[in-house]
């Protein structure tokens, strides 16, 4: 009904391209336009002033000979001003956006080791999107900007980077540990070391109260039963002491069969080895 009233529509964010006999006339924006058929006056086609996405995944080879698949996202739309470049000098401009961006990312990513294309993806990216500014602007489009959202290594190359990276984390964690196990034993080791030391001082401060007890169990003795000499005293404290031995061994639950002299001559005979025993210490510490 439009053309046989000679109106055209042009929808919003969209642009018309008016021929006249064939040859090109003008552009026409959104809205209502008038054009007489009779005087050889058509619509070409429409031209998209929308913001326009396209993804190209490119394979190359990086500096360490690793295949990788690059994906890169360019976002372009075409120039109003510039409407019957973009509609005239390009057959498929997808086409052509992904030539360049082929062109550029094999030229760039071969410089680089697989590591440092990853660190380096936005310089990738910028050098994908000044290549295709300088080439594109000349057919009426605009890249609004480039994005390289995706950098895939071959399947085996990523399960050998994951392996290396988990054998790196598994040395980590054993070295953590061997160091926890280190540090638990030497805590130990001081723990029984103090724990030793205390033992020999209370081994120690008991001997002496023993000593300093026979001592004044001695000088008492000979002071109250008058006659007594110190070797009557120190007699009578070792029997009693046998005895209280005998006592201790037989009470006890654990204890296996011990056989001792038990007679009278037998305590005698241990006062005077130990008697000797302590003289001869005395001897040996005074020389």
């Amino acid at each position: 009904m439009g053309n046989l009233c000679c109106c055209v529509q042009v929808d919003q964010s969209t642009v018309a391209i008016r021929e006249q006999f064939g040859k090109f006339d003008s552009v026409l924006e959104p809205g209502c336009h008038c054009l007489p058929w009779f005087v050889g006056k058509r619509v070409a086609g429409h031209l998209t002033l929308r913001l326009q996405q396209l993804d190209v995944k490119c394979e190359t080879k990086t500096k360490d000979n690793v295949f990788v698949n690059v994906v890169a996202s360019i976002q372009y739309r075409a120039l109003a001003g510039k409407a019957s470049d973009a509609f005239y000098k390009l057959t498929n401009t997808r086409s052509q956006i992904q030539a360049y961006v082929f062109d550029v990312i094999r030229a760039s990513v071969p410089k680089l080791n697989l590591d440092d294309t990853f660190e380096q993806k936005n310089e990738i990216a910028k050098a994908v999107e000044e290549e295709l500014e300088k080439a594109m602007s000349a057919y009426g489009f605009e890249i609004v900007q480039t994005l390289i959202v995706d950098i895939e290594p071959d399947e085996h190359v990523k399960r050998a980077m994951n392996e290396i990276n988990a054998a790196a984390r598994l040395r980590m964690a054993a070295n953590e540990k061997a160091e926890a196990e280190k540090i638990v034993q030497i805590k130990r080791a001081e723990g029984e070391a103090e724990a030793k030391y205390l033992s020999g001082l209370g081994i120690a401060r008991q001997r002496q109260a023993i000593v300093d007890g026979l001592r004044d169990s001695v000088l008492g003795f000979s002071v109250n039963v008058p006659g007594t000499t110190a070797k009557d005293v120190m007699d009578m404290v070792l029997i009693t002491q046998y005895f209280d031995t005998m006592k201790e061994i037989g009470a006890s639950s654990k204890a296996s069969s011990v056989f001792i002299p038990h007679g009278p001559g037998a305590v005698r005979d241990i006062a005077t080895q130990i008697r000797d025993g302590l003289l001869q210490g005395a001897a040996t510490q005074r020389h």
